[in-house]
């Protein structure tokens, strides 16, 4: 084969290794999941089914979790005023890890009329896992505090996950395999279980496009070396 072949073929063979490796990259995997709520209230047994969004971004040496309801539950039989509300929820993992992550979030920021679906705002925690590898996240028990009472929501069926994501346990090595993505610490002993969408840490999008651009320069290098080394061989 000439030099110049030669040298198209390593520019060819760098530039799709460089594609191989983005190719290859575990990337998080989020699905909105919809979630039939049975809710123990004051009034007796209320159901509701909801749409839920978990989504998970590195955050120092843990993962931001955020959980997000894309449509009321329960409801109350007089209004609730501005900051009446205090949600909270549990997250059920599996995969990798185990137990449960409490997410927490703000009061309600407006009166909430009375017999109208209850909005919960987004509720987030810091999940710090305890084993790399790919985790699943999966919408636990709701509750909801309200003028001195509490309303206990809990999933009817056995809703799938919504999000999975590949994670790194502090000083351990780099997940690898599965598919991947506050207030709270890492995750508390329990039952183990099972967008809108941002998904996954965004370190890794930067860490393996700085891999596939070090490998195309690779290839390239070693190209103009062999062209170079060509020519003075021809001379």
């Amino acid at each position: 084969m000439s030099y110049p072949k030669r040298t198209a073929a390593l520019a060819s063979a760098a530039a799709l290794a460089g594609a191989a490796a983005l190719v290859a990259a575990p990337a998080a995997h989020a699905e909105v999941t919809d979630v039939d709520y049975r809710c123990r209230t004051p009034i007796g047994v209320k159901s509701a089914v909801s749409p839920i969004d978990i989504k998970g971004v590195r955050s120092g040496a843990g993962y931001k979790i955020t959980m997000s309801w894309q449509k009321g539950v329960s409801s109350s039989p007089i209004e609730l005023g501005k900051g009446a509300m205090n949600p909270s929820a549990t997250i059920r993992l599996g995969g990798a890890d185990s137990g449960t992550l409490t997410v927490t979030g703000p009061a309600n920021t407006a009166a909430i009329p009375a017999d109208t679906p209850i909005k919960i705002s987004d509720l987030s925690g810091t999940y710090t896992p305890r084993k790399s590898g790919a985790v699943t996240f999966t919408a636990g028990t709701l509750t909801i505090k309200a003028l001195g009472t509490t309303t206990t929501c809990t999933p009817a069926d056995s809703p799938g996950p919504a999000l999975t994501l590949n994670v790194t346990a502090p000083g351990g090595p780099a997940a690898t395999g599965g598919s991947g993505t506050t207030g709270g610490s890492g995750p508390t002993s329990g039952s183990g279980g099972g967008q809108l969408p941002q998904t996954g840490p965004q370190d890794s999008a930067v860490a393996l496009g700085t891999l596939g651009g070090t490998v195309l320069l690779a290839g390239a290098a070693g190209a103009l070396w062999l062209s170079r080394r060509g020519r003075t061989a021809r001379g």
